[in-house]
């Protein structure tokens, strides 16, 4: 389906983004208010720790056969559907009294959002004119973005008046909103969506040739994957795993207090706003493999400052400096992604390569966490910031080399 007026663009991007935005925040109130629930019953740190590991796990688990299911499935419903499914289980963590339960939803949710995330791409790729898509992405960026910050500040103003448990049903309906904004969207593609039986039927036969099919285009556009795959690299596994130190190292290193961490964090979130309004204006003259180039080696850059800082004023500078241009990096590889990968296959590709990205946040994550039992924590942050450095520069110069031969697809 082509949007053809003015008037449909704004009425369809208003309200996507709009889900987008109220579906992120929700989930940053969801995370937020799940960690004190846990750690108010427990008193145990690990059981916070615990928590975040479960989301590699998921979509380890759930990347293998997902894209299986997008690929086949109606978008829309599909993500009205999850929605719904993830609002329905928010509801249920107050009344659950048993640990291992509880860890047993979280997993569940982790697992919707990690088909939620790539159907959501696959949509919005189908509904987003080619010519249109990088200013819509830039859109998209702020919005993520700015739900970064009104996550956790809204969390902190519920937490004035409420408890974990009545923040957790805001967030479900949080959650309903997001699937009553899809609800309002077009319907892009015909087909609805089959019984869970069915689709795992599908899961079952249909795999193995999926899994063919991914591989015969990764060798025929061997380019476009190397390029994911070093943006994956510096942008998601190497920035999980050094993230995983951040606490630590501000604490423990820099010796900075509480109030100072959160100034450092706040720094932090000025430089995602002033990064997403710069990039909203500049992007539709920066080209394509200039975001890609430039973008990933920024990020590198500010997190090598941090690494290297021996106090508060480096520290925040790095800070500002990664996160300003986390939105022109969020930008350029979406839309990338959605230039370069076949969208009837991007459901597939995009779990498949997903699954070997979790697999890489979680042994990058474990190797950085091993190392600092035998390294000073900041010799180890280095570390990790050096070779997402090193990953930036491999990737400035592949796409330099290659951007001249690489056609797009959609």
């Amino acid at each position: 389906m082509n949007l053809t007026s003015t008037k449909d663009y704004l009425t369809y991007w208003t309200i996507l983004l709009m889900g987008i935005g109220i579906s992120n925040i929700g989930a940053w109130v969801y995370l937020l208010s799940l960690n004190l629930l846990l750690f108010n019953r427990t008193g145990s740190p690990f059981s916070v720790i615990f928590l975040y590991l479960l989301a590699p796990v998921a979509a380890l688990f759930t990347n293998g056969w997902s894209g299986s299911v997008i690929d086949r499935k109606n978008k829309r419903k599909l993500m009205i559907f999850l929605d719904l499914m993830r609002a329905l289980m928010v509801c249920t963590f107050p009344f659950i009294s048993s640990l291992w339960l509880l860890y047993s939803l979280a997993f569940l949710m982790n697992v919707a959002n990690a088909v939620f995330k790539p159907a959501s791409m696959v949509y919005v790729t189908k509904l987003i004119p080619g010519e249109k898509r990088r200013h819509f992405n830039s859109l998209y960026s702020m919005v993520t973005s700015g739900a970064f910050l009104l996550g956790p500040a809204l969390a902190g103003l519920l937490y004035l008046h409420y408890s974990s448990e009545t923040i957790l049903f805001i967030t479900a309906a949080a959650f309903a909103l997001s699937a009553a904004a899809t609800l309002f969207m077009p319907d892009i593609e015909a087909g609805g969506l089959s019984t869970v039986t069915a689709s795992f039927k599908l899961r079952l036969r249909e795999t193995h040739e999926d899994w063919r099919k991914v591989r015969l285009f990764s060798k025929k556009s061997p380019s476009v994957m190397i390029i994911y795959l070093l943006i994956s690299w510096v942008m998601v596994v190497m920035a999980t795993a050094v993230d995983s130190l951040e606490v630590v190292f501000s604490k423990n290193v820099l010796e900075l207090t509480n109030s100072e961490y959160g100034f450092l964090v706040s720094i932090a979130g000025a430089g995602i706003v002033a990064g997403s309004f710069i990039q909203l204006l500049l992007v539709k003259w920066i080209p394509l493999f200039s975001l890609i180039r430039w973008a990933p080696l920024f990020i590198s850059g500010g997190y090598m400052l941090f690494g290297f800082s021996d106090g508060f004023v480096p520290a925040a500078a790095g800070f500002f400096i990664l996160a300003f241009f986390i939105s022109f990096g969020s930008t350029g590889f979406l839309t990338f992604y959605q230039s370069y990968i076949p969208v009837e296959m991007m459901g597939r590709i995009g779990s498949i390569y997903g699954l070997f990205e979790a697999a890489l946040v979680l042994a990058a994550t474990g190797v950085l966490g091993l190392l600092t039992f035998l390294l000073p924590v900041k010799l180890v942050v280095i570390t990790g910031t050096i070779s997402m450095m090193i990953g930036a520069l491999f990737l400035w110069e592949y796409v330099r080399k290659k951007c001249s031969s690489l056609a797009p697809v959609s």
